[in-house]
């Protein structure tokens, strides 16, 4: 239901993982969307970021592909993630996080590249407790692949399967861990020239590519200019040539869930009502229910990527 792609070059880190001062000076902090000297605080103040927020209702993976998440939530889990892994979380119910973007080296800079997500519930998946994960980019699925022409290209399948290879299993309440629903996310790099041909699933299927860096993509002999959502059918085999440089293209693709919401800042339910119960909800509980000290809460300088669940469980990339 929404996707959303940034870049920032952030600078050294400072002592607190954070921008110079100097480079901080005169921007809006804690709304901070103007991309000045290459990057953006968002509404960090001192790390860049997203503090304390609310999901519910719906489902979101994050991947950056390059730089560091910290992240601490209502459940008590935290951790770090960066650099290819990708955090999957179902919000069926009320589910609060921080995403802060720490400056962790302090010998160079610190660039991101962030993809963001968001998949609906259905309605009976709504309610359900909110349930998260951390995959780690050494487990995640990639086709390593060449065209007729010898040309090569690199398909990251993070959701459904291509080519015969399935992804990492979604989240149990997931629209997308039913396989009829054909729900499919790939991340697809492209050498000069090369192409890649998408297969035919439904004539029901809604399908998206998303053209995010290149310079040209041909589908069925139309050229197109990269920073572009195509709409495709999803019922034909297509096949998409990328241009005279790299290409990276997101294909988003499933079966719509064919029920009526309401949505309203962030939250997404089944009618007016229960979206304004929730809306009075986090306004009167979120800071009851924050469990943190801060709600732009980091991890120290150093930390490698990791998660802790409540329980005490940890997790950390395979070795």
């Amino acid at each position: 239901m929404f996707v959303s792609h940034h870049t920032d070059d952030y600078p050294k880190g400072n002592a607190q993982q954070a921008p110079p001062l100097e480079e901080i000076g005169g921007r809006n902090l804690g709304r901070d969307y103007k991309k000045r000297l290459g990057f953006r605080m968002y509404h960090g103040k001192v790390v860049p970021g997203f503090p304390m927020h609310a999901h519910w209702g719906y489902e979101t993976i994050t991947f950056p592909e390059l730089g560091f998440i910290d992240h601490f939530d209502s459940l008590g889990n935290q951790g770090r993630f960066g650099f290819g892994d990708i955090q999957w979380i179902s919000a069926g119910s009320m589910y609060l996080h921080d995403e802060m973007y720490p400056l962790a080296y302090d010998d160079r800079r610190n660039p991101n590249n962030i993809t963001q997500i968001m998949i609906n519930l259905s309605l009976k998946d709504k309610g359900t407790d909110p349930e998260v994960r951390t995959m780690w980019s050494e487990n995640i699925p990639v086709i390593n692949g060449k065209d007729e022409n010898g040309r090569e290209y690199s398909i990251r399948i993070i959701a459904g399967s291509f080519g015969g290879v399935d992804a990492l299993p979604p989240n149990k309440v997931s629209w997308a861990a039913e396989k009829d629903h054909h729900v499919r996310i790939l991340q697809i790099k492209m050498s000069p020239h090369s192409s890649v041909m998408i297969d035919a699933v439904s004539p029901t299927l809604n399908r998206n590519l998303y053209f995010v860096y290149g310079s040209t993509v041909s589908i069925a002999g139309t050229k197109y200019e990269y920073s572009q959502r195509l709409k495709l059918d999803g019922n034909k085999d297509i096949v998409i040539t990328n241009g005279d440089s790299e290409g990276t293209y997101w294909l988003l693709e499933g079966e719509p869930i064919g029920e009526k919401m309401i949505a309203f800042g962030p939250v997404i339910l089944e009618n007016d009502k229960a979206v304004r119960n929730a809306m009075n909800h986090i306004r009167n509980n979120e800071f009851k229910e924050w469990p943190w000290d801060l709600i732009d809460k980091f991890h120290p300088k150093g930390t490698e990527r990791f998660i802790r669940y409540a329980d005490g469980r940890e997790e950390r990339p395979p070795l």
